[in-house]
């Protein structure tokens, strides 16, 4: 969990803080995790003894990459990008690694998979905007606690953002209640003050709902079972939504998820 911004003013009308999912929906992202050029990552761990070849190293690491997700899967536990190299590191060369091996080889991966990550000037400038109204903190699955702030200060917005809350940090990923516990806590308001926005149906939608956060799903291809009203084609809606609500609409009290589904 990374407070950025401290103040102890807490505003008291309704719906005064905004709760953002960050990856597809503050950037954009490529979910395909072997499409950018790895040759750095690659080279590095040759010459920590490897000898697989890079279509196998890109389909090993994608492999064991795909493992951990299933598994937390099962009860939302995090887990680090530490963690996970540290596991592909040891199998792929036959020996323990050295925990400065891991942290060289993980640096190199992310710094390739984030050329990957596109910025928007209208997102930003949306943001912007949201900020001089609302106070605004991104609640991210994430593997590593400090790539979202980095991102954020690179797209010039860390300044308007009170705290950015890390599945990683947390130990727990969206949806499990604990990580919006976490964020709610950071901030001291309780649900009733805030919305979240993100792209995701269960982590960004069906997991703020059950905690009584209202929430709001980027659906442009209406995939998704989620009032229209809750439902934006992207971020850049989100102003106009929130001021429809401010101007009287109250239907933000209703649980938008189905009570068999919640």
């Amino acid at each position: 969990m990374r407070l950025l911004r401290k103040d102890p003013t807490v505003l008291s009308a309704p719906r005064t803080h905004i709760l953002f999912d960050f990856f597809g929906t503050l950037v954009e992202y490529s979910t395909r995790r072997a499409v950018q050029d790895y040759t750095l990552s690659y080279e590095f761990l040759r010459r920590l003894g490897a000898t697989l070849s890079y279509p196998d190293y890109l389909t090993s690491w994608n492999q064991i990459y795909t493992e951990f997700d299933r598994r937390s899967e099962h009860d939302d536990h995090e887990f680090s990008l530490f963690e996970l190299d540290t596991a592909y590191l040891t199998g792929t060369l036959g020996r323990p690694p050295a925990a400065a091996e891991v942290e060289a080889f993980s640096a190199a991966h992310l710094r390739e998979w984030n050329t990957g990550v596109r910025y928007s000037a209208d997102v930003a400038e949306c943001v912007r905007g949201l900020a001089r109204d609302y106070r605004l903190a991104v609640v991210t699955n994430t593997h590593r606690a400090d790539l979202v702030p980095a991102h954020l200060e690179a797209m010039g917005l860390r300044p308007y953002f009170d705290a950015v809350i890390t599945s990683v940090e947390v130990g727990w990923r969206k949806p499990h209640p604990k990580i919006y516990a976490t964020a709610l806590g950071a901030l001291g308001v309780d649900a009733g003050s805030t919305v979240f926005v993100g792209d995701s149906y269960r982590p960004d939608f069906v997991g703020p709902e059950r905690v009584g956060i209202p929430a709001f799903l980027i659906d442009p291809h209406r995939k998704a079972t989620v009032p229209d009203d809750r439902r934006l084609t992207s971020i850049l809606d989100l102003p106009d939504r929130l001021q429809a609500y401010r101007a009287g609409d109250d239907r933000l009290t209703q649980p938008a998820v189905p009570e068999h589904r919640r």
